[in-house]
């Protein structure tokens, strides 16, 4: 239901993964039917707002929408989880916290788009996130004739920031609420629940 390609516990010993796996991650996140589901929404909004008039409205306008759509976010996640991270040597996955208040997680799992672990283990500002989208967004220039002027880019920019964020908060608490709503194991055990 919710694609995690890309979500290792923040608790386990930290082990780096290779250029081709973050390649992987960035091709599974790209090309995953959830999406779609995305960028139907996302052309939604934009057929009601008329953003890109060009596009026309309909079923045509709400085509191109979908398409325009789906290419920022692929583009996107090529960019922010796997060329970005290879060149920077930077971790693209996302290091699930599972304990604690909730809004510290929802806190924590939100600004992770602007901390991430390098290769050799530290922590840092996340340049792939921020620059790899910024590129995307540079790239959508190409086939967004109405959207090419800077408020229109900055926009795009923070739109693909703020849905990797919410992204993010969704893999933190996925795991507790298909706990909670089809009884599996507990994602979060505690020491009591460890004991035979």
């Amino acid at each position: 239901m919710l694609p995690n390609y890309r979500t290792a516990n923040a608790t386990a010993v930290y082990m780096p993964i290779t250029p081709k796996q973050k390649l992987t991650i960035a091709a599974k996140d790209s090309f995953d039917y959830p999406l779609l589901g995305l960028s139907a929404i996302l052309a939604g909004y934009g057929q009601l707002t008329n953003e890109n008039p060009s596009f026309g409205q309909g079923w045509a306008g709400y085509g191109r929408r979908v398409g325009v759509e789906y290419a920022d976010q692929a583009i996107g996640n090529m960019m922010t989880e796997g060329f970005f991270p290879i060149m920077l040597r930077e971790d693209p996955r996302y290091f699930r916290r599972g304990y604690g208040r909730k809004w510290s997680r929802t806190w924590y799992a939100a600004t992770r788009v602007f901390v991430t672990h390098t290769d050799a283990g530290g922590t840092r500002f996340n340049f792939s996130e921020i620059l790899g989208n910024a590129t995307g967004t540079a790239i959508s220039n190409a086939y967004t004739p109405d959207q090419r002027n800077v408020g229109d880019n900055i926009e795009t920019w923070w739109t693909q920031i703020g849905i990797d964020s919410a992204s993010q908060v969704l893999k933190e608490f996925w795991p507790d609420l298909k706990h909670k709503l089809f009884h599996g194991p507990n994602p979060n055990p505690t020491a009591a629940d460890l004991r035979p």
